[in-house]
């Protein structure tokens, strides 16, 4: 009896309760990025960079269903952050050194690798400082923006006939978005906008412009747009233009929780 009672305690303290639909959706996100890889070795860089796309759907797609769902958790945000790793560190950095930079041998090599430990950083960055920093803006370029732009510029090129292969300009860029992911310049999240509100006609004008610029050229145009979303925020903070990101409470990081039942208010959202 009393060794029965202390097998249901151990279990009590060791066992681990999850909430299964968020984290499925994050999991077809890590599916996209192995997926991606795999189809990036085999040189089929299309599907290999649509896979990062749909990855990036996913990715949305978990933060929002668990917070409708009421099912954030610690855990949910910490292996969301590890899929990230993969979708958007590693499948672009393989996708961008087999497209495109195996040309420039050890240099492509290492500014692909580059583009995956600055991605790390970023997230882990954004772990520690979630509830610290305020929600309107990001501090350094999120890792899903980057890899956006890394799978964009395939369908571009592809789309424009141009050919990639020892770019110089890719080569540049990798390194720029590796850089700009580690920087402390502020990207405006969006996360403030809600669409529910009443706003001015005008807005309703400019969106139906953007979205009708985007559908006469999808491939060329969405990578127009990321890319002027990465350089404008580099620009911007280069040349220290408006605010720097505020910190809620003063400059130090705030401790990981470890509670199983411990909610993050943004645990899923872009990194």
């Amino acid at each position: 009896m009393e060794n029965n009672q202390i097998h249901e305690g151990v279990d009590r303290k060791f066992g681990m309760y999850v909430y299964i639909l968020p984290n499925l959706v994050t999991t077809c996100n890590i599916f996209c990025g192995f997926f991606a890889i795999i189809y990036s070795m085999k040189q089929n860089y299309l599907y290999a960079a649509y896979a990062i796309v749909v990855a990036a759907l996913f990715d949305q797609l978990d933060g929002r269903l668990a917070r409708l769902t009421r099912s954030t958790s610690k855990f949910g945000a910490e292996y969301d952050s590890l899929c990230d790793v993969v979708s958007f560190g590693v499948a672009p950095a393989v996708l961008m050194f087999q497209w495109a930079l195996q040309p420039f041998g050890r240099l492509g090599w290492m500014a692909c690798f580059l583009f995956v430990a600055c991605g790390a950083i970023r997230l882990a960055r954004f772990n520690v400082q979630v509830n610290i920093v305020e929600k309107s803006y990001f501090q350094g370029l999120p890792i899903p923006m980057a890899g956006g732009i890394v799978a964009s510029s395939v369908l571009a090129f592809s789309e424009l006939k141009w050919n990639p292969w020892g770019n110089e300009l890719l080569l540049g860029i990798t390194i720029l978005l590796a850089l700009v992911m580690v920087s402390s310049f502020r990207y405006r999240s969006f996360k403030d906008l809600d669409l529910k509100e009443r706003m001015p006609f005008h807005y309703l004008i400019i969106g139906v412009g953007i979205l009708f610029v985007v559908l006469l050229h999808p491939e060329v145009m969405l990578f127009v747009l990321f890319l002027s979303y990465a350089t404008l925020g580099a620009i911007f903070g280069f040349f220290r233009w408006g605010k720097s990101v505020r910190k809620i409470s003063p400059s130090v990081y705030a401790p990981a929780k470890t509670g199983e039942n411990d909610l993050i208010p943004e645990e899923e959202e872009e990194k």
